[in-house]
């Protein structure tokens, strides 16, 4: 069995999500198997965190910068990079990544951040990302946010353990009950809901780790063996990077 390959034209990193199809309201039970199934395929989206790139233009090294942002990054992108830039070096580092992420839409917490800067990480620098990790991270974080607005039915700005639920689910991951309440014990703000920063760290780590255990899932059957070494190679950096 083959698993998809969640990368678009704009993103190489396997944390964004695919954009979801439109559907009713019911969805076929029988559509998903437990307790994963490959997502649907995806479309090019969110370099605004919404809103479609543009055509044409922006990778030829704008507002004084090398050639180093993919062609056709939206100007938002590389105003937001610029702005955090100060010292010109090309880098940014956790602290200027938050404010960033800030300018263009709103604050993420520096557990969130962390999670980020070790998903985007630049392979030369473990401790700063470069335009085309930014430009990546960004794009993801507009496919996390259609996904969070699609199951925040109340349109509260929050989501709950159904709409959390519903939400991994269209992903293509039947999270069990019991995960599932340990994801909301664990990120819930209040009430047992989360808000969009506490989601795309929540998803990202679901997203990640049944990635992880996919590789070792060869039957694709929902369970697999694994060494002591390997599960904590395989969790531990997850951990760390909160």
């Amino acid at each position: 069995m083959s698993y998809p390959n969640y990368s678009t034209s704009h993103t190489t990193s396997p944390s964004a999500p695919p954009m979801p199809k439109p559907q009713s309201q019911s969805q076929p039970q029988s559509a998903i198997a437990y307790p994963y199934q490959p997502p649907p395929p995806q479309s090019n989206y969110g370099y605004n965190y919404g809103q479609p790139p543009p055509t044409g233009g922006y990778g030829g090294g704008p507002y004084g910068y090398p050639p180093s942002f993919p062609p056709g990054t939206h100007p938002e992108v590389i105003r937001s990079f610029q702005m955090v830039d100060m010292d010109r070096s090309g880098f940014i580092d956790a602290k200027e990544l938050q404010q960033a992420l800030s300018s263009g839409y709103q604050r993420f917490s520096l557990r969130t951040i962390r999670l980020l800067m070790f998903l985007f990480k630049n392979p030369n620098n473990d401790l700063r990302i470069g335009p085309k990790e930014f430009t990546d991270l960004w794009s993801c974080l507009g496919h996390w946010r259609a996904i969070f607005e699609r199951f925040d039915r109340d349109r509260s700005g929050k989501i709950d353990a159904t709409e959390l639920r519903d939400a991994l689910y269209s992903l293509g991951y039947a999270v069990p009950p019991s995960v599932l309440q340990v994801l909301i014990s664990k990120y819930d703000e209040q009430r047992g809901q989360l808000s969009f920063d506490c989601f795309v760290e929540c998803g990202m780590i679901v997203k990640g780790l049944t990635e992880k255990f996919k590789e070792k899932d060869t039957q694709y059957s929902g369970s697999a063996t694994l060494s002591y070494e390997t599960f904590m190679t395989m969790v531990i950096p997850f951990l760390v990077a909160e």
